[in-house]
């Protein structure tokens, strides 16, 4: 794995969106982003500019389709973004010393998934509470569409689960105290405990065993400089 940091480099990214993510980077993916794919970056940096943490909708169960990612990928919706399946069809020619065309195999089609956003030559998901093998399948297409020519680099949006859940408790506790002690509950609404969804920690452990190949990734992982600051009510 190539393991860059180029949007640390105030010229890819602003400092002030550095401060309030958490980021991991494959193949110097933001300056690669910011130069190949002008548009859907800046598309990129709009939304981690404007999306802030907030506990109602954040506390609270939901899966991985939960209120968090629905909000993220409406923000990208909005930009002209759309969930789309991604599939591939390989075809094998034979030619001649000459070049000329001996014969053409059947080409082989491969099933692609739903990518939460797509748009012009990037792939990005919101991977917020889903089960982490959902990193798998996501990191794997990623590199096949990438050797394939189909995108130019991937963004993976999801958590800093273990610096969130400090928030969480944090939160939690300050609002217990606002309600009737024979009302409070000590449990979260929601597990940060499970280690098998997926979040930075999960997501690194991967890419660090050089799944991705040349394809440049970006990670990025909310924490509690994302948060809008608000209690939990």
């Amino acid at each position: 794995m190539f393991d860059t940091s180029t949007f640390d480099d105030p010229f890819v990214l602003d400092p002030v969106i550095r401060r309030r993510w958490a980021f991991i980077e494959t193949s110097s993916a933001a300056a690669v982003l910011r130069s190949v794919c002008p548009n859907e970056w800046a598309d990129i940096v709009h939304v981690l500019s404007s999306f802030e943490l907030d506990p109602k909708q954040w506390l609270r169960a939901g899966g991985n389709r939960g209120d968090i990612a629905q909000v993220i990928d409406g923000m990208f919706s909005q930009r002209g973004w759309k969930e789309t399946r991604v599939d591939l069809s390989t075809q094998g020619i034979l030619l001649s010393k000459k070049l000329e065309v001996i014969e053409r195999l059947p080409a082989v089609h491969q099933e692609g998934y739903l990518v939460d956003n797509f748009k012009g030559r990037v792939a990005l998901d919101v991977e917020w509470n889903a089960k982490d093998g959902n990193l798998d399948r996501d990191l794997s297409a990623y590199r096949a569409w990438h050797e394939a020519g189909v995108i130019s680099a991937a963004v993976l949006i999801t958590q800093d689960r273990v610096r969130l859940k400090q928030l969480a408790e944090t939160l939690w506790f300050d609002y217990q105290q606002t309600l009737p002690e024979a009302q409070r509950n000590s449990k979260l609404p929601i597990d940060l405990n499970t280690s098998t969804t997926t979040n930075l920690e999960k997501a690194a452990l991967r890419v660090r065993r050089g799944v991705m190949g040349t394809c440049p990734l970006l990670i990025v992982a909310a924490t509690p400089e994302t948060w809008n600051g608000q209690p939990y009510r």
